[in-house]
């Protein structure tokens, strides 16, 4: 296996992180259901991409026994300037973990579920029919649960498509992060047309079928290019954006180049929901998965409205 390596001992200029404002605050994990959370997961030994990723959110996420299961190992084929999941040449697939999920999903007694993979560039068709084979799991064993994935691209990977269709999550989620302008730094393995064809292609599939795409915002894009963004999105006819603060979570990260205001997002929240969005989340600690049950429920209610 070749070389595993951390995010934070890649060649990359060192960057100092600024203190956060005083409108970043996050709890310390204490109650008694995210101790029930984390023993749950370490058991079964599930990843979840709250503790890879490092996300602010997990003490409350975790306390209302909400985690994202993240798929196909805890290493990625890619080395993405923001992210803080190991790169390397991944190991082998564990065809015990659609299970394991399932399992972790009835005893957490999840009403919607969020499942997200690192990129497998080395598997044939990028990991898609393991995420199909965990949807079937899922649902077989809860049958009242409803399904989101965040995918990767499954870039050069042509199969994926039809394999996914197989078996469609009741939301699609796929991130584009950033605006275009400044993905060779910050997604050098990614390419923002092939994202965008992704999200346009599964809601070909199925039009009934919600989709969903995530952006970071302060690391020096300007708001016109995350305008043109929102308009490439509902070009695609996508439902769910989201918008949050990016925080480097090592000095060998991406730039941090600004803090967001709260009067900011406010404002792309509005512009979001001009542009015709069914649901958007635009808050400074803001992520994909962040509230995405009682977010779900809101886009249900949406789409019945709009089409009343």
């Amino acid at each position: 296996m070749s070389e595993i390596r951390h995010p934070e001992k890649i060649n990359r200029v060192s960057n100092p992180i600024p203190k956060k404002p005083s409108w970043i605050r996050v709890k310390a994990p204490t109650s008694k259901f995210f101790k029930l959370t984390n023993k749950i997961i370490k058991d079964k030994k599930i990843v979840t991409v709250c503790e890879e990723a490092a996300c602010p959110n997990i003490a409350e996420c975790w306390q209302k026994k909400h985690a994202t299961f993240m798929i196909l190992g805890d290493i990625c084929t890619r080395a993405c300037a923001f992210c803080n999941i190991k790169t390397g040449k991944p190991g082998f697939i564990d065809l015990e973990e659609p299970q394991k999920i399932s399992e972790a999903v009835f005893e957490l007694g999840l009403e919607h579920v969020v499942i997200t993979s690192v990129d497998r560039d080395d598997l044939i068709d990028g990991g898609a029919s393991h995420f199909t084979n965990v949807i079937k799991s899922i649902r077989k064993l809860n049958e009242n649960c409803t399904i989101e994935v965040l995918t990767p691209d499954f870039h050069k990977k042509p199969e994926a498509l039809s394999i996914l269709s197989s078996d469609l999550p009741d939301v699609f989620n796929h991130n584009l992060e950033t605006v275009p302008r400044l993905y060779l730094n910050i997604r050098p393995g990614s390419r923002y047309f092939v994202s965008l064809k992704l999200l346009s292609d599964i809601k070909k599939l199925n039009p009934n079928i919600f989709t969903k795409s995530g952006l970071m915002v302060g690391l020096g894009e300007t708001k016109e290019e995350i305008y043109q963004v929102m308009d490439d999105l509902r070009s695609a006819d996508v439902d769910f954006i989201t918008i949050g603060q990016y925080l480097p979570p090592t000095p060998k990260h991406a730039k941090l180049e600004k803090f967001i205001t709260p009067k900011e997002f406010n404002e792309y929240k509005k512009m979001a929901i001009a542009k015709g969005f069914l649901m958007v989340a635009s808050s400074p600690l803001t992520r994909s998965s962040y509230h995405a049950s009682e977010d779900f429920k809101v886009m249900q209610e949406n789409r019945a409205y709009k089409n009343f």
